[in-house]
């Protein structure tokens, strides 16, 4: 609330000020990996800006990750590019890379070399990143990390949101902190960061009057929602400390469970804020009992979950785009259940939805 009425005391309240400069930097300081920072009004327009920057057009080809929210998709259409879908792995969840070079491969073979991969580390969990990176490497293609779910986490030690060529994160209402709406772009090259954020701001020309010699965006965050993200950023490593306590909770309570499996970290090279905690539940093994049913039993006690993000590929908007994998996303989709996992949870809450959880399984 102090940002905020700072905003107001110096009747600063558009989309520049001290709070937007100011956030940036808290951005770039907590990461502290060299990226420069630019906030905008969603991870949307991080991610439609960072396509922007690399050049993607009309008939490009952009390989996605097949398991994730359609916003990661949505900005390839914006540009008339060919969004190309690709199955996740077993592990994270997130993009296979074996499916991933078959997917480059193929394409090249095709007569089109991708021109972009997205991959996103989805729910908090890093992606395999260095597996991913090498497929970029070997054959010359630019990345875009889309980390709007996995601010605080990292792999290897390096943060989630500075892996990328260009790195995104949102700040969206339901994130692990918020803006109320927005998200930042991220790039070791201050060049394109100026650049995304002079198209953020109407791609307004250096003038003493307004020219605009080239299409811009209004994208960027007012002063006022910027002071939340710096309020926000003071309690940062309290809220994936709370969520990671969340995440350890459910795996003490339910692991043990026959046909219950909570998504937790592969090894110790994974750091997730465990923005969602996740189950997977195997119905042979639970007597029948599948995510559905265990959702509407927490849902008759005012508890709400969510199933996984439906896969890209089974979406009608995108039903006709090209799809690489053997069905892992689907598998996933199917069996798996998004948790209570709001920093503010309370043991007795925690406790309840666990016990709704095995009462289910035990009827």
């Amino acid at each position: 609330m102090d940002f905020v009425q700072d905003a107001f005391d110096k009747n600063w309240i558009t989309t520049m000020g001290d709070n937007v400069t100011g956030l940036e930097q808290d951005i770039e300081t907590y990461l502290g990996g060299g990226e420069h920072a630019v906030v905008v009004n969603s991870g949307t327009a991080a991610l439609h800006l960072s396509l922007l920057l690399l050049g993607v057009g009309k008939g490009d080809v952009v390989l996605c990750q097949d398991l994730t929210f359609a916003a990661t998709v949505n900005p390839v259409i914006y540009l008339g590019a060919e969004p190309v879908l690709v199955d996740s792995e077993r592990q994270t969840w997130n993009v296979s890379p074996a499916f991933l070079e078959e997917a480059v491969a193929d394409c090249i073979q095709k007569g089109k070399k991708p021109k972009v991969i997205v991959w996103v580390d989805l729910y908090g969990m890093p992606a395999q990143i260095h597996a991913i990176r090498e497929i970029a490497r070997k054959y010359d293609i630019a990345l875009i990390e889309d980390a709007a779910e996995a601010f605080g986490s990292s792999y290897d030690g390096k943060k989630c949101g500075t892996w990328g060529d260009i790195s995104v994160i949102s700040f969206n209402g339901n994130k692990i902190i918020t803006t109320s709406g927005g998200g930042v772009l991220l790039s070791a090259k201050k060049e394109q960061v100026e650049k995304a954020r002079f198209l953020a701001t109407q791609a307004r020309d250096e003038a003493p009057w307004y020219q605009h010699s080239q299409i811009g965006y209004n994208y960027r965050m007012s002063n006022i929602t910027a002071g939340v993200g710096r309020g926000q950023m003071t309690v940062l490593d309290e809220r994936v400390e709370a969520r990671r306590a969340n995440n350890r909770f459910y795996r003490e309570a339910l692991t043990a469970l026959p046909g219950i499996q909570v998504h937790a970290e592969p090894d110790e090279h994974y750091f997730s804020n465990h923005w969602l905690s996740c189950l997977l539940i195997d119905p042979k093994q639970t007597g029948g009992v599948d995510c559905s049913r265990i959702r509407s039993k927490l849902a008759e006690s005012n508890i709400e979950s969510r199933f996984l993000w439906k896969p890209m590929h089974l979406q009608p908007v995108f039903k006709d785009c090209r799809f690489y994998g053997d069905g892992t996303s689907e598998a996933l989709f199917a069996t798996g259940l998004c948790l209570p996992s709001g920093s503010n949870l309370t043991k007795e809450e925690l406790t309840e939805i666990v016990d709704s959880i095995k009462n289910t399984l035990n009827r």
